[in-house]
């Protein structure tokens, strides 16, 4: 599945247990060109009574996240798709319980509300010297404002944010972002456990998206957010600074469906 551009192994775990090495499973299958190829795996598997189901993202890497916004955005489609929950559901991951919305052309999911908000963190990352932010919308993620974003050394310059030692010992996700008149903004996103540049970021336009109003950089929601795999819309409420009810929404494509003969 795709989810503007955030390409998934989407796993139906519900219907019937499959119980394998998922770490594993995602460095063998998400590698691309010798594999399936993608950014990380998804897992649905069966709720508790309190949500339709639970749900689980493996990196590329192995690594296991917390939350992914256009991963969830996919299994919410792919759960409708299943029969595994209705067109408005609940579901469970590690940064809390998701709610979601499949709508005729595009899926919103409300998010677990952001936190952790810090500005102006003076950096030096390839030698280039910036103030960034950070905040965490479900994982944690670096804002790193541009006015040259189409040219603008993502992979260098993101692996080295990633990995700097403010940000230790889990590193951060990394977003470069350039403000737009319109009022929107574009977003190329450095992604943890991706360990590359990735055509979209649910987390990651939530998180420009906020830092942007928070810096005082757009005025209001909802802001318009393109990335290199299309556009995705937040909505937020904002009290004294504190952001709640945090909606993301986008569209999401099924790709092909197959099996794999583990």
């Amino acid at each position: 599945m795709s989810g503007t551009g955030n390409d998934f192994i989407v796993i139906d775990s519900f219907h019937q247990t499959i119980d394998i090495d998922y770490a594993q499973f995602a460095r063998k299958y998400c590698a691309r060109k010798v594999s399936v190829g993608a950014d990380g795996v998804l897992v649905l598997g069966p709720g508790d009574g309190a949500v339709d189901f639970t749900y689980r993202i493996f990196n590329a890497d192995g690594t296991e996240a917390e939350m992914c916004g256009n991963g969830a955005r996919c299994a919410a489609a792919f759960a409708v798709e299943r029969s595994i929950a209705g067109r408005h559901m609940r579901f469970k991951t590690l940064a809390g319980i998701v709610e979601a919305r499949v709508n005729p052309e595009d899926v919103s999911i409300r998010m677990t509300e952001p936190h952790g908000l810090r500005k102006d963190i003076a950096i030096t990352a390839e030698g280039r010297e910036a103030v960034v932010h950070h905040i965490n919308t479900g994982v944690p993620h670096a804002i790193w404002f541009t006015s040259e974003l189409d040219n603008f050394p993502v992979d260098a310059v993101g692996r080295a944010v990633r990995t700097h030692p403010f940000f230790s010992p889990s590193g951060t996700n990394v977003d470069f972002v350039q403000v737009m008149e319109s009022g929107g903004i574009r977003v190329r996103t450095y992604e943890r456990g991706v360990e590359a540049e990735t055509l979209a970021c649910g987390t990651g336009a939530v998180a420009s998206a906020i830092v942007s109003h928070a810096t005082g950089r757009v005025a209001a929601s909802p802001v318009r957010v393109s990335m290199p795999g299309g556009v995705l819309t937040i909505d937020f409420t904002c009290m004294d600074g504190d952001y709640s009810d945090v909606w993301l929404t986008g569209e999401v494509s099924f790709v092909y469906t197959g099996t794999l003969v583990l």
